[in-house]
């Protein structure tokens, strides 16, 4: 494996070391990858849950497949429902909404897709948007379209952490920032 420079980082009290990655020349990103660090997921779910308190919501939103296990945590600590928002239309999904969005990290358009079983878990409900890491907002963006069109409203934005200059990453309710570094 190449030596990468990293960034490191207390998050909930969780030291960690987040590898840099190159996104387009001149620019790289810390990597937070939550999958499979226990440790982590849990120390993150607390304190979301702290933050999220007097938030009144009925659902957490999320896209996989990082934030899946911040949302399954969240789902437990909280005693609300979750769903998942799918990046592949499966047949058994039914008449599923659909949003659009541009992954930072591939750089390439992908959708999002609500499951037509999951439509009346959203509908009139006060919705938790939760993504591992908010950086351009267009993962963000088809979650609050999805919660549209399904008939939801949003009540926060949540993520473990958000990335780069955008003066709206304030009203995410974060647990840390990260910045981009360019080179």
């Amino acid at each position: 494996m190449e030596n990468r420079e990293i960034y490191s980082l207390d998050i909930a009290g969780v030291k960690r070391d987040l590898r840099l990655f190159e996104v387009k020349p001149g620019m790289r990103i810390a990597i937070l990858n939550i999958l499979g660090d226990v440790e982590l997921v849990n120390a993150c779910a607390t304190a979301l849950a702290d933050k999220l308190a007097d938030i009144p919501y009925d659902v957490i939103l999320t896209a996989e497949a990082k934030s899946i296990p911040i949302a399954h945590e969240l789902a437990k600590v909280t005693q609300k429902p979750y769903v998942v928002l799918r990046k592949e239309y499966k047949p058994y999904m039914g008449e599923a909404l659909k949003a659009e969005t541009l992954s930072i990290t591939t750089g390439k358009t992908q959708h999002l897709f609500l499951d037509e079983k999951d439509i009346e878990l959203l509908k009139d409900k006060q919705v938790i948007l939760l993504d591992d890491v908010i950086s351009t907002g267009s993962t963000l963006q088809g979650m609050h379209l999805v919660t549209e069109k399904a008939g939801g409203k949003v009540a926060a934005e949540a993520a473990i952490l958000t990335e780069g200059d955008r003066a709206e990453w304030r009203q995410v309710i974060a647990l840390g920032h990260l910045p981009i570094f360019y080179s």
